[in-house]
């Protein structure tokens, strides 16, 4: 079945490679923006960066106001997210789609918005939760996991609802808008220069936005990025990445909190 799907989508992309007779201009806004999107999250990510331009900016009112937020309120870990969540959502969504819209002219459901046979290959998403739970459940003993996880660790005096439902929803957009982004825009958009091979190309920056985080999730990411990829080429859709990606992320969430005793 595995061997059956890399098969189809290498099949229907290398059937829309064109030949190439003088630049290729789509691509290299794509990557260009890409790395774009990626340095600006990388950067305005962090809230201090950001607090540095407001008050340099002459904002020190709302420097003051933001920075009360993120630092002494009782729900500053959760601001903080909401901010660095924010700006991943933004970066990850608004440049591909004025390129989407406003310069390719083309449609979205191009790009892996689709929902015509997204889930098409639903025993794949079943296999890999039937695969990546037990994983979960081992790796979140360790040191590691638990420093990193939960994304939202709760604090004492912070109210657990509604804030873990707030992070939690905001947290789904941000998988929605990375699949859009690596799966959707990056690869979809390129397809037509190299073919299957953009499922690799996409891999590579994919991979990289997990250095930091534990060594076998970072691994797991160079996985995931060709399965998830190869599923998004076959189907054209980035639906079911979108669902396997959020059903691990909140798994490991919940089995970090289980073993912390917030639940």
């Amino acid at each position: 079945m595995i061997k059956n799907i890399f098969t189809t989508a290498y099949s229907s992309a290398e059937s829309e490679i064109k030949a190439q007779t003088k630049p290729d201009y789509k691509v290299i806004l794509i990557c260009i923006t890409v790395a774009f999107s990626l340095t600006m999250i990388k950067y305005l990510g962090d809230f201090k960066l950001m607090l540095f331009f407001l008050d340099n900016a002459g904002l020190t009112n709302l420097s003051n106001t933001f920075e009360n937020l993120c630092t002494i309120n009782k729900n500053a870990e959760l601001y903080r997210l909401l901010y660095w969540v924010s700006t991943v959502i933004f970066f990850y969504l608004l440049p591909p789609i004025i390129l989407i819209k406003f310069v390719f002219k083309e449609k979205f459901s191009s790009y892996g918005l689709s929902f015509k046979g997204a889930f098409s290959d639903y025993k794949i998403y079943l296999l890999m939760l039937c695969v990546m739970i037990p994983l979960v459940l081992f790796f979140s003993r360790t040191e590691s996991f638990q420093a990193r996880y939960p994304f939202y660790n709760i604090l004492k005096g912070e109210s657990v609802y509604p804030n873990l439902l707030i992070w939690e929803l905001f947290y789904f957009i941000q998988f929605f808008a990375l699949e859009f982004f690596f799966r959707g825009f990056m690869l979809h958009g390129t397809k037509q220069r190299f073919g299957f091979y953009s499922v690799f190309v996409m891999t590579i920056p994919y991979c990289m936005i997990h250095f930091g985080k534990p060594l076998p999730e970072t691994i797991a990411a160079i996985i995931a990025g060709v399965v998830l990829g190869t599923l998004s080429l076959k189907s054209r859709s980035i639906w079911l990445g979108v669902a396997i990606h959020y059903s691990v992320a909140i798994t490991m969430d919940i089995c970090s909190m289980w073993q912390k005793g917030i639940f």
